[in-house]
């Protein structure tokens, strides 16, 4: 597929909120007092936590339990030499924070951006395909609104109609909308709305299946109309790009050169084996497998969430703030790699966090109430050591591995359930 010209993506309110914060960064080095931060988890949320700790000053050490970096992004070779990836991996125009570190590591470059257009598989009509084509020079919103008046297959004028009350609070309201949709899904929304059930099956299903590997019925509608409503406001939010080779290689290696030559350390092969708590709750150390103490002023994690229930203290379980990821479950994702022989036609937050309490500053972004279910939950929950992990593979620790007897033992160690042919 050919490649196109970057897009403008500077020019909007994200990436200029995301280059503001990578300055604030860099300017409260040497009026924050530095400190020693230990990072569990090499991912990209881990790496980009050390890199914005580095730019404040600070000394993070990022402990990554395999043997390749990248975490949900990773990638190794198999036997014949060919590259695995953990699944497709996109970056839109509209996501300010990774165009901002791309920008920030001087590898946009590494970035092939695509023709702006999105194209859809036809349930209806299997083995056709309709796309929704941007056109060039016109702003946003109303180059999206055109890209879907100006394509006929997808949906019929009345379904396009039906459509637009659901959307127009979002554009007037904006993100305060968005969050007070967060506890209806998907299916739930559109029916509240009176969307029709086709805009399900041939929209929202890929969206859902694309955003978070899960069906409409059991996805949040604030995670989908967040998407939107970057897509709607960014004249090239929908544009997307692949990166020109494997993620460890071509992403996390230049994050890895940048912490170390800056002070800080990435450290593959450490998985970590327990949080040690003191009597009040506060983190004493962390301790490895190989028996070693790692002792830092502050502790960063950054675990897939279904690692970090297996690693929350006792002294935590009962605390409302842990108890919401009982909420939250992992999801089971198989890939298939398909090999042609040419070409088809057809994390800042945890940083940021340590870097203002380090210069004396309170942390301006307020949290987000904790529901009062969740608080009657941790009143009655019974204080429980945690599960840890076991096994060396990458499953192990929530990354992708090739299915096989020896990561398939690996998941019947790790977990007690009984998998089926």
């Amino acid at each position: 597929m050919k490649d196109f010209p970057k897009p403008n993506v500077e020019n909007t309110d994200n990436f200029r909120e995301a280059a503001k914060l990578s300055q604030k960064f860099k300017d409260l080095k040497g009026i924050c007092k530095p400190k020693t931060v230990a990072i569990i988890g090499g991912g990209l949320s881990g790496l980009a936590c050390a890199k914005y700790l580095v730019d404040a000053g600070h000394k993070p050490v990022v402990y990554e339990a395999r043997d390749v970096l990248g975490g949900k992004v990773a990638a190794w070779k198999d036997k014949d030499g060919d590259w695995i990836e953990t699944g497709l991996h996109i970056f839109f125009g509209a996501y300010a924070n990774m165009m901002n570190l791309f920008k920030e590591l001087d590898i946009e470059d590494r970035l092939q951006w695509k023709i702006h257009k999105m194209i859809f598989a036809m349930q209806e009509l299997p083995g056709e395909f309709t796309s929704f084509n941007f056109i060039p020079g016109i702003p946003a919103p109303f180059n999206f609104f055109l890209a879907i008046l100006m394509n006929h297959k997808m949906l019929t004028p009345l379904e396009k109609i039906q459509t637009a009350p659901a959307l127009i609070p979002m554009l007037l309201q904006g993100q305060s909308f968005i969050e007070q949709q967060d506890e209806l899904s998907v299916t739930e929304f559109m029916r509240k709305y009176g969307m029709p059930e086709r805009i399900n099956e041939e929209v929202f299903v890929a969206m859902a299946k694309a955003l978070d590997f899960i069906d409409p019925d059991k996805l949040s509608m604030a995670v989908v109309l967040t998407a939107m409503n970057r897509f709607l406001n960014e004249d090239n939010g929908l544009q997307m790009a692949f990166l020109d080779g494997n993620q460890p290689d071509r992403l996390c290696e230049p994050m890895k050169q940048y912490i170390e030559s800056r002070g800080g350390q990435v450290v593959c092969n450490a998985p970590v084996q327990e949080i040690v708590t003191r009597p009040d709750g506060s983190v004493q150390h962390l301790l490895l497998r190989d028996g070693q103490e790692i002792v830092a002023d502050e502790y960063v994690s950054a675990m897939p969430v279904d690692i970090m229930k297996r690693f929350t203290p006792k002294a935590w379980s009962t605390l409302a703030y842990f108890k919401q990821m009982d909420e939250l479950e992992g999801i089971p994702v198989i890939n298939l790699h398909l090999w042609f022989d040419k070409k088809l036609q057809t994390g800042k937050l945890a940083a940021e966090v340590i870097a203002e309490r380090s210069a004396g500053w309170r942390y301006s972004v307020p949290m987000k109430d904790i529901e009062p279910v969740v608080y009657e939950r941790a009143r009655r929950a019974v204080p429980k050591d945690p599960v840890g992990v076991k096994g060396e593979g990458a499953i192990a620790f929530g990354g992708g591995a090739v299915w096989g007897s020896v990561n398939r033992g690996l998941v019947e160690e790790s977990d007690p359930i009984v998998l089926h042919d």
